[in-house]
C-alpha cells in the first residue's frame, strides 16, 4: 500500500472508480441511487444583464440551495425572496420534502429565518470569528 497526497482533483478514471465503489456499497444497503440534478433560476434586468441567480441541486427527497446572489442594487426589493419562492414552488410541485442550505454569519441568516427556514446546525469559528449555519425548510 502507498498513500499519495495531492492538491489536484481526481482524474476521470479515478473519479469513476470512486463512484463505482460508492454505488456498489450503497446497493448492499438498498440505498436510492445518487442522482444529482442541477437546477438554476436566473434573474435578468430590462437590458438582459444577469442581476440575480439561484443555483440548487436536487438529490433524493430534498433540494439543496447552493448559491443565492442578487445584485447589490436590487437588495431589499424582494428579488431574493422571489427566487426562493421559485425554488420552493418547484420543490413542492415535484414532491420534495424540503429545502436546505448553508449560510455564513455575515451573510443572510435573518433573511432565511424570515422566509420560514429553521436552523439545524451551527459550526462556530468556521472561519475564525464567524459561523457556518445550516438551515432547512420542510415543505408540507
Amino acid at each position: 500500500m502507498d498513500i499519495h497526497f495531492s492538491e489536484q482533483p481526481l482524474n476521470e478514471q479515478e473519479q469513476e472508480t470512486v463512484i463505482a465503489g460508492f454505488e456498489q456499497h450503497s446497493q448492499q444497503f438498498d440505498a436510492p441511487p445518487y442522482e444529482l440534478k442541477p437546477l438554476i433560476w436566473r434573474l435578468y434586468d430590462d437590458e438582459q444583464q444577469l442581476v440575480g441567480v439561484l443555483t440548487a441541486k436536487a438529490l433524493w427527497d430534498w433540494v439543496y440551495i447552493d448559491e443565492l446572489w442578487v445584485s447589490e442594487s436590487l437588495r431589499g426589493t424582494g428579488q431574493g425572496k422571489e427566487l426562493i419562492s421559485k425554488v420552493e414552488s418547484y420543490a413542492f410541485g415535484e414532491n420534495f420534502k424540503g429545502l436546505w442550505l448553508w449560510t455564513q454569519s455575515w451573510q443572510a441568516e435573518q433573511f432565511y429565518l424570515y422566509l420560514g427556514f429553521e436552523e439545524f446546525c451551527r459550526f462556530p469559528d468556521f472561519p475564525a470569528g464567524h459561523e457556518r449555519i445550516g438551515l432547512r425548510k420542510i415543505l408540507s
